[in-house]
């Protein structure tokens, strides 16, 4: 065998394709991310799952509904602050003017 000549670079070309090509194929069929050279990362999507839509779906009406959660508990503790800070004549006077 010759190693100065074409072929010796062309062999070089073929393995480190068929290795990439190999190393691709094992990640798809295990659900890995594939490496993609010119933007980063890509993502393995399934857009035939019914399960996953359905899936990102209730998270998503879940995470509206803690959302919405969180936003009426910050408004209460806004009140208690300000009720425990406040004055105690003037927390008087606004439920007396309740009361009315």
């Amino acid at each position: 065998m010759s190693w100065s000549g074409p072929g010796f670079i062309i062999a070089i070309v073929a393995i480190s394709t068929i290795g990439w090509l190999v190393s691709s194929w094992i990640r798809a069929k295990h659900g890995y991310p594939l490496e993609n050279e010119w933007s980063g990362s890509t993502e393995k999507t399934n857009s035939e799952d019914p399960q996953a839509a359905r899936k990102v779906e209730l998270l998503t009406n879940e995470n509206e509904q803690l959302t919405g959660k969180v936003s009426r508990l910050e408004e209460r503790i806004a009140v208690l602050e300000r009720i425990a800070t406040d004055p105690a004549r003037r927390t008087a006077e606004e439920i007396e003017k309740l009361r009315d």
